[in-house]
């Protein structure tokens, strides 16, 4: 149980912990533009970058470059923990999958109703994709400011059904927010893709050559009209999640060269640096430790830090940015439209297919849970702030309608949110 709960554990405190980052970048991002800087900050963020090799040039604003290059990075994480969920996790067999695949559907399903039945205008109908989204490191983080009262089948309940939100969110994303499709290049794409698929069932991982690779893919991405971010889902599900040696052979070859490491040491030893023979031993055993690590394993722990602690910050600060004035209330209709449909569309949805899941006997009760405690984490669900905002940029072209959007999901995220930590709190002891 321990060999299965500490990479949970490890996920969690880091996802929580990096959601007091992302609220203080998100509150000093607002406190910024709203205090006489924001022309300064229109002007850096539609700053153009230009990079590329002879005729080959890729030119866009610090923006895009952000919310197209630096989160296909985090699309990448996020598809390297769906496919060890589905192979390994919480969603590897039907009886695992059942409650958190019922209730991210639920979760899905209703925000989009509400919405489009509250929303009246034409102009703004392309958003209804917005309130669907749950931001797991913000979820997690009121969690654990509940600390271990709350009950371990809940953060997993959570965690699994936050995993299967996202790639509902990136399904969206891929059949309903791209447009001008170029065949051709999807088609490229896909054949390289093919290619990593191959080199993988034989056992040819080479994390320099996937990584050329996977550039490539995203350019196709890039090009093609298909959002560019989901080469990262795409290429992370060739990544294997095997390991390159077996766990008694690593134990035997570990003992052997730590063995020759004492022996070295015994005969020679300096204060301050090793000699060539102990170096190399050391080698030898990074080498035996990487190879014991599924390469999935690998780049998901040396990645999960970065995205959660400095890319998911970034993409804060370039998203994040609403002026606050008259203006800004003009459609406010929008954004009331917006929170209404997180709050009520996660809580309903959630807790009914929830309840229709385990009435059914589809599905069961996370372990030492409670249904109301069940209800209350649907509430948790209404806090939609990463991808929430991803799906704005690409729902909408007109600022005011994207500003009214933000300020829709900044105040139905801090309802759901406060409101799930104290109703939470009341049912756990």
């Amino acid at each position: 149980m321990k060999f299965i709960a500490e990479p949970f554990n490890r996920f969690f405190k880091q996802e929580s912990s990096s959601s007091i980052l992302l609220l203080a970048v998100t509150l000093l991002t607002l406190i910024f533009v709203n205090v006489g800087f924001y022309d300064q900050y229109f002007t850096l963020l539609h700053q153009k970058l230009t990079f590329g090799i002879s005729s080959f040039v890729l030119s866009k604003s610090l923006i895009l470059w952000i919310n197209d290059g630096l989160m296909a990075i985090f699309f990448f994480v996020i598809g390297l923990e769906i496919k060890r969920e589905v192979m390994i996790g919480e969603l590897s067999t039907v009886r695992k999958a059942s409650l958190p695949v019922f209730a991210a559907v639920g979760g899905m399903l209703f925000p989009v109703i509400i919405y489009l039945t509250l929303n009246n205008s034409p102009e703004t109908h392309q958003g209804w994709a917005i309130p669907m989204a749950t931001d797991i490191a913000f979820t997690l983080g009121i969690m654990k400011l509940l600390g271990k009262r709350v009950p371990y089948g809940l953060k997993i309940f959570l965690t699994a059904f936050a995993i299967v939100d996202d790639l509902g969110a990136i399904l969206v994303i891929a059949l309903f927010y791209s447009s001008s499709i170029q065949l051709s290049l999807i088609l490229s794409a896909l054949a390289l893709f093919a290619c990593l698929l191959v080199l993988t069932h034989f056992g040819l991982f080479n994390k320099y050559f996937y990584f050329i690779v996977s550039v490539i893919i995203w350019v196709l991405f890039l090009k093609s009209g298909i959002h560019a971010t989901l080469a990262g889902v795409l290429v992370a599900f060739a990544i294997p999640i095997r390991k390159n040696i077996k766990i008694t052979h690593f134990q035997d070859k570990m003992h052997d060269a730590l063995g020759e490491f004492k022996t070295i040491s015994n005969k020679l030893h300096s204060k301050y640096t090793l000699t060539n023979d102990q170096m190399a031993a050391v080698d030898q055993m990074d080498d035996l430790t990487e190879q014991v690590q599924s390469p999935l394993q690998y780049l998901e722990k040396r990645l999960h830090g970065w995205v959660a602690f400095v890319i998911m910050p970034i993409f804060a600060f370039a998203n994040a940015g609403v002026r606050i004035n008259a203006e800004s209330f003009a459609n406010m209709d929008l954004s009331l439209i917006i929170a209404v449909s997180l709050i009520l569309g996660n809580v309903i949805g959630i807790s009914l297919f929830s309840f229709l899941a385990i009435k059914l006997k589809m599905a069961s009760l996370p372990e030492n849970t409670s249904f109301k405690q069940l209800a209350i984490t649907g509430l948790l669900g209404g806090v939609g702030f990463t991808m929430s905002l991803f799906i704005t940029n690409l729902a909408f072209e007109s600022n005011s309608y994207i500003d009214a959007s933000k300020i829709g999901i900044l105040l139905g995220s801090l309802i759901a949110g406060i409101g799930g930590y104290f109703l939470l709190k009341s049912t756990i002891k």
